[in-house]
């Protein structure tokens, strides 16, 4: 991906990003979607030694290209009814779900909570030629009075502090259409996932499934949980 090819808005956010980190674009597949992802090369730049699965308080979760990620994306766009649809990515980071649900032709938000995250998602939908893609600052703890609704509602990695359970089903409950539908996708290790579905249960029939990525450094199971709304 060529950055002199952005749209010249779009490269000045390119540029910004460029002077506060180390970046690179990496192409990813999504079946028979093509994505440009920007994404830090140098993540201590940002991490400063920090695990995710032992300092979930202060990771910023953003940063990577989650395997759940992956797998979310892969699930949107086989989705038989997707295009034509409303969808909400939820925590998007670098928006790859989002992304790639937008090339299979539905009309995404993209939502996290810091305007440089945001940054990073208009590089990633104009490199990747995407035009049906806003974007939306979302805190969780403090959402906007008036929220749209969309059909669909997705996140990847997006349950780590506990805190943050009850406004995430807060938001969901105001963000989602009637008869609309939830998505999620985590990592099989992230402890967080089943004492929040133990509260979504009142209000959302959930069904799950697993799926099995390989990767070089080692294999990763990613839970996938559908939540649809009690009537």
């Amino acid at each position: 991906m060529d950055p002199q090819t952005l749209p010249p808005d779009v490269r000045l956010v390119y540029d910004r990003i460029k002077a506060r980190y180390q970046v690179r674009f990496e192409a990813l597949s999504v079946r028979k979607h093509r994505l440009h992802v920007l994404r830090m090369t140098d993540l201590e730049q940002i991490l400063d030694g920090k695990n995710p699965l032992k300092d979930v308080g202060s990771f910023p979760f953003w940063v990577k290209i989650w395997e759940a990620s992956l797998v979310l994306a892969d699930l949107l766009v086989a989705l038989p009814r997707l295009r034509g649809t409303t969808m909400l990515e939820l925590g998007a980071g670098l928006g790859v779900p989002g992304l790639a649900a937008a090339a299979a032709g539905a009309t995404v938000t993209l939502s996290d909570y810091e305007e440089h995250i945001l940054d990073f998602e208009r590089v990633n939908a104009a490199a990747s030629g995407l035009k049906d893609v806003s974007f939306s600052l979302l805190d969780w703890k403090n959402p906007p009075t008036d929220m749209p609704r969309y059909d669909v509602l997705a996140g990847a990695e997006i349950l780590f502090r506990d805190e943050f359970f009850e406004p995430l089903l807060q938001i969901m409950q105001r963000a989602l259409k009637p008869g609309g539908v939830i998505y999620l996708a985590h990592d099989s290790r992230r402890q967080s996932l089943h004492p929040f579905l133990k509260l979504a249960e009142q209000d959302y029939v959930i069904a799950a499934s697993k799926r099995r990525l390989k990767s070089v450094e080692e294999d990763r199971t990613i839970i996938l949980t559908r939540l649809q709304p009690r009537k």
